[in-house]
């Protein structure tokens, strides 16, 4: 009788695990009762994504959240551990990253506590609930600390630079309260940064002048502090978080360079030195067991100050002194009804922008916008059917000097996905939203690139559609996982780079008129665990083709990306490998190429407080390409290169300490950081 029991526990644990609202099975997790293991699924398909349980090794091995998310090895996104970087390789929008919901800062990943992650969301496919041009959301979902405290440091540094990121934090917890304090120092002095510019200019009379600009010597430097305090307040029903954070530059951001100008010499400086406090104030409150109620508000104040310099022919210089005030307000409800989830909810943004433009740039810009965005989602199965659906309306409003302008957007979004077999699962995504341009390029402001170009801003460009489908075929076993994606977007009327001819000069603008900007891919993602627990590799790739129809100029352009990745897992030896060709696309009249990256970690845990981690970037490479934008208007072509030296051979040692007691866990912790980082300053 209690071998029955015994083996109905395990068969009872086998199928709630596998019966996760309906989910597939990936990638193994241990559970250990007693004597006896229990494979459950390590990867879980869902209808927005994957949700993704790191195994025991990954968390030993992983020092902070930048360190964990560079282990998972995650589809299309490029996790940098030695310089706190996350970035999306694709040309859909940005990565944002979150703890329990909740967008987080750098300083949120860098002092998260390992020891209470539960599991990881990879959402590719967010819903209408999420920001504007958000590709990507990695949601990590950590455990609720009810006792005990954590303090710890991070100290990363070059050696063969200067470059730099120290770090304190400590959290205190005590019944259902806790207390967070973090400080980081940041700072780098990058020399050997080389520029070179060919350019050709079509001048009215048939003339082609050409040009060539390269630098002699330049540099780039910045110091500046951040400091963060939160309180929270929870209990297993609600969370109320109170966040206060303020950066600000010690010193001035600033690049140096003197450059050569068809052999003449002249000087490139800027100058700006930033800070921004914000106040952020989350509640949630769970009732009547399935339902819940989250509201969010985050005020920002940035203030600027900047200085430019050009004497390329002649002298070129002016100053900005810039003030943004913004309010951020976001309610959301949702319903867990049996057949669906229903949520629905309100985001309202209020924004002020005061930038004042002195010298040779003399204008003054006062900029308000609001929006307003409202929407409602369903999510749920019918059958083995999954399904998520909703609409987002949204109303902008925006106002500067005589312009005005109120649009009404609209964006259905609806995702589908059927398993054909247990392994095999085929997922469609169809969506319409709309792009709004950053604030600097609709102001009425004109900044002088050099002595033949200068920029201008359109305050009468509208916002675009775009209408999106993608078709993803998912395999996965316990030890492989492979993905084969289909993705094609279609911009009408979007804002789209022109160049005017004007009396010998040549102004870079934006339009919406009758243009139109597509692009589609098809792209490979393949993990394999080579031997469980111990090596596991990636390797994606895919081809990308790009439509860009302007008012009078057509161009295309075809690439390929691709990258692979592999992790090895030895003790208390961690060891990886990763090497991807950048992000190569284009866009109205650029095409550009971010750089390529390759690097090597080696990870060693001394301690269980103590890791040492050293990182290899670029190495075997002297002067490493940063960046290359190629210009194919019909009035201006042009081919810009950047490197750097401080990049190439670049060696960083990172040491991690932290320090628990007495830490309990329960429930889910929350954090939040939505502050804003628009100045809504043009600059060239």
């Amino acid at each position: 009788m209690k071998r029955f029991l015994f083996m109905s526990l395990v068969v009872g644990c086998m199928t709630a695990a596998a019966q996760d609202n309906g989910e597939q099975q990936g990638l193994e997790k241990s559970v250990t009762l007693d004597e006896v293991t229990v494979k459950a699924a390590r990867t879980v398909q869902r209808i927005d994504g994957l949700r993704i349980y790191p195994s025991k090794q990954q968390i030993e091995a992983s020092s902070n959240g930048y360190s964990l998310l560079a282990k998972l090895s995650l589809p299309h996104i490029r996790v940098d551990e030695a310089m706190s970087s996350i970035t999306a390789l694709t040309n859909q929008g940005a990565v944002q990253v979150r703890i329990n919901d909740v967008v987080a800062s750098r300083d949120d990943l860098l002092t998260l506590d390992m020891q209470g992650i539960d599991h990881i969301e990879f959402i590719d496919n967010p819903g209408i609930r999420y920001g504007k041009d958000i590709a990507y959301i990695i949601n990590i979902k950590v455990k609720k600390a009810v006792s005990g405290y954590v303090i710890g440091s991070q100290l990363t540094n070059t050696l063969t630079t200067v470059n730099g990121s120290e770090s304190l934090f400590g959290k205190v917890n005590h019944g259902r309260s806790e207390f967070a304090l973090n400080y980081s120092l940041d700072y780098h002095h990058f020399n050997g940064l080389a520029y070179e510019a060919k350019s050709s200019y079509h001048l009215e009379n048939g003339d082609v002048m050409t040009m060539n600009r390269r630098s002699v010597s330049s540099r780039n430097m910045n110091l500046s502090h951040l400091a963060q305090l939160t309180y929270s307040l929870s209990d297993s029903s609600y969370v109320l978080q109170v966040k206060l954070k303020g950066n600000t530059d010690i010193r001035p951001q600033r690049s140096e360079a003197t450059m050569l100008f068809n052999g003449i010499p002249y000087e490139d400086h800027t100058s700006s030195r930033n800070s921004s406090p914000s106040l952020d104030i989350y509640y949630h409150q769970d009732f009547l067991q399935h339902q819940s109620l989250t509201a969010n508000v985050v005020g920002t104040s940035i203030k600027t100050k900047g200085e430019e310099i050009n004497n390329e022919g002649n002298d070129y210089r002016y100053s900005t002194n810039g003030q943004t005030y913004s309010l951020w307000s976001e309610a959301i409800y949702e319903n867990r009804l049996k057949p669906f989830t229903l949520s629905t909810g309100l985001q309202i943004t209020q924004r002020y922008s005061h930038n004042v433009y002195q010298g040779d740039a003399e204008a003054e810009n006062n900029m308000h916008t609001s929006d307003a965005y409202l929407f409602s989602q369903l999510k749920g199965n019918l059958g083995q059917l999954s399904y998520m659906g909703g609409l987002g309306v949204s109303r902008r409003y925006y106002r500067q000097a005589d312009t005005q302008q109120h649009f009404w957007l609209f964006r259905p979004k609806m995702t589908v996905s059927y398993p054909l077999t247990n392994s095999l699962k085929l997922k469609y995504d169809f969506e319409i939203s709309q792009h709004t341009s950053q604030i600097a390029l609709v102001s009425d402001v004109r900044i002088k690139m050099n002595s033949m170009e200068t920029i201008l801003g359109n305050p009468e460009i509208h916002p675009n559609r775009m209408t999106s489908h993608q078709l993803l075929l998912s395999y996965s076993t316990p030890r492989f996982t492979s993905e084969l994606q289909g993705y094609y977007r279609i911009n009408s009327h979007c804002n789209l780079e022109k160049y005017i001819r004007k009396d010998g000069h040549f102004y870079q603008t934006q339009t919406n008129a009758d243009n139109e900007c597509s692009f589609f891919y098809f792209e490979s993602y393949n993990q394999w665990d080579i031997i469980p627990d111990k090596l596991t590799g990636t390797i994606y790739g895919g081809i990308y083709r790009f439509y860009n129809i302007g008012e009078d100029y057509t161009h295309t352009y075809t690439s390929f990306n691709g990258g692979c990745s592999l992790q090895a897992y030895l003790n208390r030896w961690t060891l990886g490998a990763y090497a991807d060709n950048g992000w190569n696309f284009m866009e109205g009249e650029h095409r550009g190429h971010q750089a390529p990256a390759w690097y090597f970690t080696a990870s060693y845990r001394m301690s269980d407080t103590l890791t040492l981690s050293l990182f290899a970037q670029h190495p075997f490479s002297q002067h490493p390409l940063t960046n290359k934008t190629e210009v194919v208007s019909r009035y201006v072509q042009k081919e810009i290169t950047q490197r750097c030296r401080d990049y190439g051979n670049m060696l960083t040692l990172k040491l991690s300490w932290r320090l628990n007691h007495g830490r309990k866990y329960r429930d889910i912790q929350r954090t939040m950081n939505h502050s804003d980082q628009e100045t809504g300053i043009l600059s060239k």
